[in-house]
């Protein structure tokens, strides 16, 4: 199985592993791979939150706009793509920053799949 190919943008996009249009639902999709496996150490967890941060900056400080006007005033959805299940600590933290992110009108979804 070869290693998932990331796609590199911009290098000030860097830190998003892929954005994507989702025409089904007419939004900016900005996936984020978890290839790892989640230990629930507090390490792991403040890593995750940091990757959230540099997401949503992404989103609204204006970068997204400059790299595509279009897609930017679209609505957005950030997916975390994770080859594991999540644990419990993992699973509170990422239910708190849906809820957070809800206010903002940017959705989270968390998607499991084997052999990311």
């Amino acid at each position: 199985m070869d290693a998932p190919q990331r796609e590199h943008h911009q290098s000030r996009v860097g830190v998003i592993d892929m954005i994507a249009h989702d025409a089904k639902t007419d939004e900016a999709v900005l996936v984020m791979n978890e290839p790892e496996p989640w230990d629930d150490s507090d390490e792991r967890l403040i890593e995750l939150q940091e990757r959230f941060n540099a997401y949503v900056s992404f989103l609204l400080d204006g970068e997204f706009a400059e790299w595509d006007p279009k897609l930017a005033q679209k609505r957005a959805r950030i997916e975390v793509r994770c080859a594991h299940m999540p644990g419990a600590r993992a699973i509170e933290l990422l239910g708190q920053i849906r809820d957070q992110l809800g206010h903002q009108e940017i959705d989270v979804q968390v998607v499991v799949k084997e052999n990311l």
